[in-house]
């Protein structure tokens, strides 16, 4: 298995395509018929008729195992608040609102460089280590937003990924309910590697999602020094898992 090479862009995001368009949902709604895990995490995935609700769940999980490893932080925990409360209702709430619907999507739920291969036999993609749930097929993304990520961060994948699903509506709202996404494997990768520094890139986007869709004023301010989308900043990510 060659680890080392990029899949190419075309043939692998239509494969992810076909996954997604084909991995349809028992009872049509969103979560999963058993738990499933991200590194060591577990995550909640009871069915849900609402999207915005089942993403919660999953966010809180999260945010639940970050605080047992780094402890609390009260900034933070107020930001999610007006995350949870406010913002995840207004991004994704809507869409599913105004006539407007998203089907569940079997997505992989762990889909970055380290859980992608080439068999060296054929050449064929390999993925593994999967996290699956029934979801909207965006969150599968959210990790490619992350500091870490080193070529599917190229904007080609997702554009030849469009070519077969196209955005959701609004379609606009595209970047930032990635950002939104981003958060949930920022936190994922915090509650896996004590004093990681992707607990403050969650915190500086959950700010900028909380500015523009839901201000309130006690929240600190969002920081673009610190945003990788400007930077260009890469981290490479740790491996080693909690014990």
């Amino acid at each position: 298995m060659d680890f080392s090479s990029a899949p190419e862009p075309a043939e692998f995001m239509a494969k992810i395509a076909e996954i997604h368009q084909n991995g349809t949902s028992p009872n049509g709604m969103f979560g999963y018929p058993v738990p499933t895990v991200i590194g060591r995490l577990e995550r909640t995935v009871t069915w849900e008729k609402s999207w915005a609700a089942s993403f919660t769940h999953q966010l809180k999980d999260v945010i639940g195992y970050d605080n047992e490893t780094n402890g609390p932080w009260p900034e933070l925990e107020d930001a999610c608040n007006q995350f949870i409360d406010k913002v995840i209702p207004r991004l994704l709430g809507v869409l599913q609102s105004d006539g407007r619907n998203i089907k569940p999507a079997l997505i992989h739920g762990d889909l970055w460089e380290r859980n992608v291969g080439i068999d060296m036999e054929t050449g064929e993609p390999v993925l593994f280590d999967p996290g699956c749930t029934y979801a909207h097929n965006e969150m599968e993304f959210g990790t490619w937003r992350c500091s870490w990520a080193f070529y599917f961060n190229s904007p080609v994948y997702t554009r030849m990924y469009q070519q077969h699903i196209e955005p959701s509506e609004p379609a606009e709202e595209w970047d930032d309910r990635n950002r939104l996404y981003s958060v949930h494997p920022y936190l994922t990768d915090s509650a896996g590697h004590p004093g990681s520094g992707s607990r403050q890139l969650a915190y500086n986007d959950i700010l900028y999602l909380c500015e523009k869709y839901a201000p309130l004023e006690s929240l600190e301010k969002y920081d673009p020094k610190k945003d990788i989308t400007l930077t260009g900043t890469y981290i490479p990510f740790v491996v080693e898992q909690l014990e």
